[in-house]
């Protein structure tokens, strides 16, 4: 698949995941830009990345998100690749009654509601785009869900259906929707969920944005690295069996 020169907006571009998929845009000649709350982060990439473009925003506002989307078709044009990988993973024992339901409501908006929220105000910049591509960031958990983390487990699966399902309906427009389902990576967000007990090996960020532009490149709309592949087989195959084996400590340890 040809790639010609593109402008590139990640959501949560300033670590982990996001910025790896920054970097390998980058790389292959693509205009960068990236967003996040936090001022700091953006600025210190900023800083190692000269070519890049920094934007702080907050997903979850759609005011925020309005001012962006209008920023960015004054001074680039518009975009023509919108990458959702904004997220968060909390460990919860649902059980228990103590648990901060804003938190609990807080993963649903960054997770599934800003995904939506995004494209709502960037389509019409991607309509008008020769070589528009919507890439969704879930995860591997949408087809198996891990006890630990159900909110989120739930979410990546809503993402994964919604994907899914405005595919064919963004297709007549010339916009191609592709989602990336990554294993457990070795960020941030897995080092806060303190999943070192679960038998899980992270994967580098840098690998798997290696993985990812090798098939997105090819063509391929939903990308599945490493385990997130044996997950996709096992839960059409033996959906019970592999939610035993990923859940057999099913309420987290702290």
């Amino acid at each position: 698949m040809n790639q010609t020169k593109q402008k590139v907006l990640i959501t949560g571009g300033a670590s982990g995941i996001g910025l790896s998929l920054a970097r390998t845009f980058l790389a292959h000649g693509h205009t960068v830009i990236i967003t996040g709350r936090q001022l700091s982060k953006l600025e210190k990439v900023k800083a190692e990345l000269p070519q890049i473009y920094i934007f702080q925003s907050d997903v979850t506002k759609g005011e925020e998100v309005k001012v962006l989307a209008d920023q960015l078709q004054k001074d680039f044009g518009g975009i023509d690749v919108l990458v959702n990988n904004a997220g968060i993973m909390n460990l919860m024992d649902t059980a228990d009654e103590t648990n901060d339901l804003e938190k609990v409501f807080e993963e649903i908006e960054i997770n599934f509601h800003s995904p939506i929220r995004l494209l709502h105000h960037f389509l019409p910049q991607l309509k008008k785009s020769k070589k528009a591509s919507l890439i969704n960031v879930s995860s591997g958990l949408a087809y198996v869900s891990f006890a630990q983390s159900p909110v989120y487990s739930g979410t990546k699966a809503a993402v994964h259906f919604w994907t899914q399902s405005i595919r064919p309906q963004l297709k007549p427009y010339g916009i191609r929707v592709v989602e990336l389902l990554p294993p457990v990576v070795d960020t941030k967000l897995a080092k806060d969920a303190d999943l070192k007990d679960d038998n899980l090996k992270p994967m580098p960020p840098e690998k798997l944005a290696d993985l990812f532009w090798k098939d997105y490149i090819k063509g391929k709309e939903e990308i599945t690295p490493d385990i997130s592949k044996q997950l996709k087989l096992m839960s059409c195959l033996a959906p019970k069996f592999i939610f035993n084996q990923l859940n057999k400590q099913a309420v987290p340890s702290r």
